[in-house]
This record gives C-alpha cells, structure tokens and sequence, in this order.
C-alpha cells in the first residue's frame, strides 16, 4: 500500500518540476504576450537584496512543491478524468487568487519597479498560459510519479503446473481437420 508521505513527495516533486519550466519559460512568454509580468521577480523583489534572483527561484520552485504536495493528495479525488486535474486545479488557483494581484498593485514594496498587473488583460492571459502549462505538466509528472505499482505476470501462470512439468494442453496441439 502507497504510503501518505511518499506519495506527497512525489507531488512535490512533480510540482517543483512543474514551476522550474514554468520560470524557465518566462522570457519567451513576456515577448508572446508583450507583457513584463515576471512571477519570479515578484517574488524576487520581496528581498530588496542583490541575490534576489536565486531566493526568488527558490520561492517558486517551493510554491510549486507546495501546491503539487497538495494535488497528489486532492487530485484523485476530482470527479475528472486524470488528464484534466492539473489543469483544472492550477487554473482555478488562478482565478481564485488573481484578485490578489491589486494588492500587490498597490503594497508590493517594489511595486514602482514592477508592472501593474490585476487591470492588464495581458498579463491575466499570461497568468492564464502559465498556469495551464504548469497544470498540464504538474498532472502529467504527478500521474506518472505516483502511478500504482503493476504486479508482473508470473512466467508460469497458466502454463506450467504447480509440479513444473507444465500443462498438457501445450504440448498437444491437434490441428482441426
């Protein structure tokens, strides 16, 4: 039986791997969408210090793990099918947290320095793709992390007998005439 703990690791992982592509991606997205929006430098700016690129990573990358802990536990139990959870869960935490995005318009310390996000059409179509993309990729890598394990098939079921000298059945064949 699959262990609790295991189980939320691996959706940690998958969630951390999730969030990795989902930086890494950034730069091509902020040109696609002609928006500056940058979830890790906002979450970079927090630490107003020179090394806020690698705290910034690590906060992502921890917000993924974080959420991907949580669906490897809640996910199985979505009345959907397994290709529509991580989607289905990543964009609702979109939707549901997006109006956070004017609080961070108007209280991030580094709000002169960022781009005013929750009245962009852009950006939200941005978060949008985001979020998809790491849905997609967190349900994928959780599936497959998390698969149930698959008993092989014994070499001798149903064709050798529990004396080992096999069944008779496979060594006669009668060709129907």
């Amino acid at each position: 039986m699959e262990t609790g703990y295991a189980k939320t690791l691996r959706g940690a992982i998958a969630g951390a791997l999730a969030a990795a592509v989902w930086a890494a991606q950034m730069p091509l997205d902020k040109r696609v969408f002609r928006s500056d929006f940058d979830d890790v430098a906002l979450l970079g700016a927090l630490t107003r210090t020179d090394s806020w690129p690698a705290a910034a990573w690590a906060l992502h990358l921890q917000n993924g793990a974080l959420f991907g802990a949580a669906y490897a536990n809640f996910a199985p139990r979505l009345p959907l099918p397994s290709w529509a959870r991580g989607p289905v869960a990543a964009s609702a935490e979109n939707i549901l947290t997006w109006p956070l995005t004017a609080l961070t318009d108007r209280l991030h310390p580094a709000r002169k320095e960022l781009p005013a996000v929750f009245t962009s059409p852009r950006a939200f179509a941005q978060s949008t793709w985001r979020h998809l993309l790491f849905g997609v990729l967190l349900g994928e890598i959780e599936r497959r992390l998390n698969a149930p394990a698959v008993e092989a098939p014994s070499y001798c079921a149903g064709v050798a007998s529990s004396n080992g000298h096999g069944r008779i059945e496979h060594a006669i064949s009668v060709a129907p005439e």
